[in-house]
This record gives C-alpha cells, structure tokens and sequence, in this order.
C-alpha cells in the first residue's frame, strides 16, 4: 500500500492500534497485523511490532503506515543494562556464554531481552553484520531453553568466514546433556530430520527422502551414569533445529527437563542441555561451565 501519515484523534483513544489502523483505513484486522508483522507501521517514529496489536493509543499521535522497514535494516534495541557473559573474544569475534531462558536474537524490533541486545550495547559495530537486522552478527543459534556457547561475528568478513567454516564442517560443537534412563556405552547416530510444526517449533524424525529433511549425526561419550538418569557429552556434526533433543529422544533417552520431546514428566526446573565447548579452526574457541541450575540437578541426581 502506498505510504500514508495520519494523525490520530481524540475519538481514537483508547482504543488498540489494529482496530484503530483497520477502521481508519478500511482494512481487516488481518491486513494491519501483516503490517505490523513486516515493520510498517510508525508510531511517533518508533516501528511497532505484531506484539503491539492492542497497544492502546492516544488522540495526537502520528502514525506513519506502508513503509515496511526491510528485515536487514531493522535494528535490534541495545540494552546495556542486560547481564552478558563473555567466554572469549578476539578483534572480530565474540562468544558468549547463553543463560537458558534467553533468546539469541529477536524476532521483532520491540524485544528487548535477547543476547543480541546484550551484545549490541557493547559492540554496536555489530549491526547489519551477516543477516542483518535482528540476527546482526549471529553466526549460529541456540534454542531458548539451552544454555552455553554462541558465536557472534562483528565484521562482515569474519561472518563470512564463520559460515564457511560451519558449511564444511569445521566447527567443534560440545554439549552436556543429563538425560533419562541409563545409557549403556558411548556410540553415534544419523537421522532425517524435518521441521513438522512451525511456532512453536515441532521437530520429527522422519523416512529417508522425506520433503524438506535433512540428514543428522551426532556423536556422545557417556561422562556419568545416576540411578534413572545419564550424563552424556554430546558432539554434533551437522546443525538442526532441535536436533540433540529429538535425536536423543528418538533412541530413548530424552534429555532431561524436555517438556516437548520427553514422554516422561520434566524432573529439572530448566532444559538440562547445556553448550560447553565451542571452536573454529583451532583459532577461536571457548569453554563454558555449567551453570548453577544445571549442576545443581546433577547433585540431586548422584545423591
């Protein structure tokens, strides 16, 4: 739609932005949240989000609307006062040490609580770097529930190089996993993998040739057995979403505190996967100690 301004009136507050926005431009309620979705719609100069949809609005405001901000040039708000644990960082790089509970980049520009909002306050360099726009710099990602090491790139180059480096296969990925039953002895498996359910994301394993999978291996070194639970180190040697969670959980032994993939009930108050080791090219790398959460469990467990 073409770019429009419109000044609202007093009879407009109050009421939620998308029913405003529908009934002054003659559009469903729908249409406004594809606008909100993309970054179009302006209010007083500050791009609002689909999360903004019933944000109540004042008489007076002005509201610019159809000049959706392309992903790559939307910028990730720096939060200078959100916690950021560095592991390790060089002249271009920077890995930091994730918390479980805590996104690694945003999906929408009003978030405000991610990694990359930490990272951005100190290195605003960052922006625009590899994707761009709300994955500035972000060379790999982490679910939400996992905690450990990412890599993040602040030059263009540098991106450029990390990606290479995960395409062929020459980065080190490491993670702890406490997980259910006992596991006998060390071993590794290949799977097909798809992504069968999107928001939330819902992984599967599935037939070799399926639409849209990808073929998966990891490797695991069994660390500690407990009573009803396993301690593993995992090694991955592709990249997939979810892909340690549903390939354990596959062969038995889902990872512990799992509260999509594990049948049995979640016994830990946070998904027990941590990333403890991370290294490209025996030039960058870095180690991560679990944290007290994690390790807290693992007490419980050999008690």
């Amino acid at each position: 739609m073409a770019r429009q301004q419109l000044q609202l009136e007093s009879s407009d507050a109050g009421g939620r932005l998308d029913r405003v926005l529908a009934r002054r431009l003659g559009l469903s309620r729908r249409a406004v949240w594809g606008l909100l979705r993309e970054g179009g719609v302006q209010c007083d100069g500050q791009v609002m989000s689909l999360r903004d949809k019933g944000r109540a609005v004042s008489g007076g405001q002005r509201v610019m609307v159809g000049s959706a901000v392309p992903p790559g040039a939307r910028r990730a708000i720096a939060n200078p006062q959100l916690a950021l644990k560095v592991a390790a960082a060089g002249r271009d790089w920077v890995i930091a040490d994730k918390p479980s509970g805590m996104p690694v980049h945003p999906l929408e520009p009003s978030e405000t609580r991610t990694l990359l909002n930490a990272v951005i306050a100190r290195w605003p360099r960052l922006h625009g770097v590899g994707e761009g726009g709300l994955r500035s710099g972000v060379a790999h990602r982490l679910d939400v529930d996992t905690s450990g090491l990412v890599l993040l790139a602040l030059t263009e180059g540098r991106w450029q190089q990390f990606r290479k480096a995960f395409a062929e296969h020459r980065i080190e990925k490491r993670y702890l996993a406490l997980v259910h039953g006992r596991v006998g002895d060390d071993g590794e498996a290949v799977m097909d993998l798809a992504i069968t359910q999107h928001r939330p994301a819902r992984v599967r394993v599935v037939e070799r040739g399926h639409a849209d999978s990808r073929r998966c291996s990891l490797a695991w070194q069994v660390r500690e057995r407990f009573a009803d639970a396993t301690l593993l180190e995992v090694e991955l040697h592709t990249g997939f979403l979810h892909q340690i969670r549903v390939m354990l959980a596959h062969l038995g032994h889902a990872v512990v505190g799992d509260a999509v993939y594990a049948e049995v009930g979640a016994a830990a108050p946070r998904l027990m996967l941590h990333a403890c080791r991370l290294a490209v090219d025996d030039q960058v790398r870095a180690q991560a100690e679990v944290p007290s959460a994690f390790a807290a469990v693992l007490g419980r467990a050999g008690a």
